[in-house]
């Protein structure tokens, strides 16, 4: 799937090559990209020596593409999918702030509703928030796994659009839409549904609604959520209960990435889900029991991990 011989190639620089860097990353070599991929050193050795196994349910390929560990290796690049932890967020902006090209378009591929902003507290390049609805995950160094969906919805700004046809030929559906605030904010209530359980039973999203007690949960988790997006001025749409219960349908093999984070013993990102949903509530008064529960739950496991 080469990008038409009339256009020029992108240079595309991923910062936080894991599931979901790797995964729109790989997509945009495979159809001729020039992409670098910015990660750990175990998935760099593995796509230096045999390329980057991208397995989809359509097809299974290696695409050869760049890899380094060093963040230096945004230079040069238009596009640069930003694509770290949220805990990770500035300290990339400031590993990267050298060796971006005055131009380059960072897009924010990052769970949590405030990483644009913090990146644009950091750098002087044009940001834009993205939200992702992706099921991926890292099978082994160097091997990404799609399980479904892939699409983005981006907001408008600086740095034209002409990444999103490439990221379009690439097989990327690409919205632009000025709501992409309020698709933060769902996006973060799906999160705070299903993250944490799933990292402290480690289910897949399609087995978790078949336990007695999960939905109910679930339920009031997101209510909570609503009731704090209310009381930071966003308005979220009035179907989030069915948008919650169809993602399992959706992603029924999908382990929440804080569920592989734990597996793995890596810190989560779980302070930037529920963790910001209660210090939100508890900055307009708004009672989070339900995601107070869940984030100390996933802290506790975090620190029996860290201590093991």
């Amino acid at each position: 799937m080469p990008h038409p011989p009339n256009e020029e190639p992108l240079r595309v620089a991923v910062m936080g090559a894991g599931a979901v860097g790797c995964y729109f990353g790989g997509l945009l070599a495979r159809a001729g990209h020039d992409v670098v991929l910015i990660g750990r050193p175990e998935h760099v050795r593995a796509i230096e020596a045999h390329g980057l196994r991208l397995q989809t349910r359509t097809f299974d390929e290696h695409v050869r593409l760049r890899a380094s560990t060093d963040a230096a290796a945004v230079q040069g690049a238009g596009l640069v999918l930003c694509c770290v932890k949220s805990g990770d967020t500035e300290a990339a902006a400031q590993a990267m702030h050298a060796h971006l090209a005055p131009q380059a378009l960072l897009l924010s591929l990052q769970n949590g509703v405030d990483n644009a902003e913090r990146l644009r507290a950091l750098l002087p390049q044009p940001v834009r928030a993205a939200v992702v609805y992706v099921a991926t995950e890292m099978a082994g160094p160097g091997h990404v796994r799609h399980h479904g969906r892939g699409e983005l919805v981006v907001e408008p700004g600086p740095g034209g659009d002409a990444w999103a046809d490439a990221l379009r030929a690439a097989g990327v559906p690409v919205e632009i839409s000025a709501d992409v605030h309020q698709a933060l904010w769902v996006k973060l209530i799906l999160n705070c549904a299903y993250n944490a359980i799933s990292a402290i039973g480690q289910v897949p999203y399609g087995r978790m609604l078949a336990v007695e007690g999960v939905a109910e949960t679930m339920q009031q988790v997101v209510r909570e959520c609503v009731a704090v997006a209310r009381a930071e001025g966003v308005a979220v749409p009035a179907d989030i209960d069915a948008t919650v219960r169809g993602l399992a349908g959706s992603m029924p093999l999908q382990r929440s990435s804080t569920a592989q984070d734990l597996a793995r013993g890596r810190p989560s990102e779980i302070e930037h889900l529920n963790g910001h949903v209660v210090r939100r509530g508890q900055a307009h008064g708004v009672p989070t029991p339900a995601n107070q529960v869940l984030l100390t739950l996933v802290r506790l496991l975090e620190h029996e991990r860290r201590a093991a």
